[in-house]
C-alpha cells in the first residue's frame, strides 16, 4: 500500500473512531442536557454538533469540485441555540457525517495531491483532510468534556476508566510485560 492509500485509510479510520467517541458522549445526555449551556457564553453540546454538521456539509459536499465554504452556509447561525429537537439535531448530525464518509470513500490515492479550495484558498486534499480532522477532533473533545461535566458521577468512560489501567493491561495478554509501566 502506498503512502496516499495508507493516509486515506488512516483518515477514514480516525474520523470513524472520533465520531464513535462523540456518539458515546452524546448518548449519555438527555435532551435537556444536550441543549444545556454551562454559562451564558458557553456552547451547548447541541451547538457544537450544529457547527460540526454545518462545517462537514460545507466542506465535503462536492469536495473535489467546489469551494469548501459554500455560499449557503451561515456559520454564525450554527452558534445560535435554536428550538431544535434532539431528533432533528441527530438526523442532521448523522446525515452530514454520512456525507463526509461517502466523500472519503470516493477518494482515490491519486486525489491526495490534488488542489481544492476552501474560502478561495488553495489546499491539497491532504491539507484539507488534516484541517478537517484536527478541527473535528477539537470540537469532539469539547463534546466529551461537556458531557462528562454534565453527567458528573454518572458519566460512563469512553475509554479506560480512571483507576482501571491495570485491569485493562490484564485483559490484553502479551501486550504488556509484568513489572513494566
Amino acid at each position: 500500500m502506498n503512502f496516499d492509500a495508507a493516509y486515506l485509510e488512516e483518515v477514514r479510520r480516525g474520523l470513524r473512531g472520533y465520531k464513535r467517541l462523540a456518539d458515546g458522549a452524546i448518548a449519555q445526555l438527555s435532551e435537556k442536557e444536550l441543549f444545556l449551556q454551562i454559562d451564558p457564553e458557553a456552547n451547548s453540546v447541541a451547538i457544537v454538533m450544529k457547527h460540526i454538521s454545518g462545517n462537514i456539509r460545507s466542506r465535503f459536499t462536492d469536495f473535489l469540485t467546489s469551494d469548501g465554504e459554500k455560499p449557503d452556509r451561515h456559520r454564525d447561525q450554527e452558534f445560535v441555540q435554536e428550538n431544535l429537537t434532539q431528533e432533528e439535531l441527530m438526523r442532521t448530525w448523522e446525515k452530514e457525517w454520512q456525507c463526509l464518509f461517502n466523500t472519503l470513500e470516493s477518494l482515490k490515492p491519486e486525489d491526495v495531491e490534488r488542489t481544492i479550495t476552501i474560502r478561495g484558498e488553495a489546499h491539497t486534499v491532504l491539507q484539507a483532510l488534516n484541517r478537517a480532522l484536527l478541527h473535528y477532533v477539537q470540537h469532539i473533545g469539547q463534546i466529551i468534556f461537556l458531557a462528562k461535566h454534565i453527567r458528573g458521577a454518572e458519566w460512563k468512560s469512553l475509554s479506560i476508566p480512571r483507576g482501571k489501567s491495570e485491569e485493562y493491561k490484564i485483559k490484553l495478554p502479551g501486550k504488556y510485560s509484568k513489572g513494566l509501566p
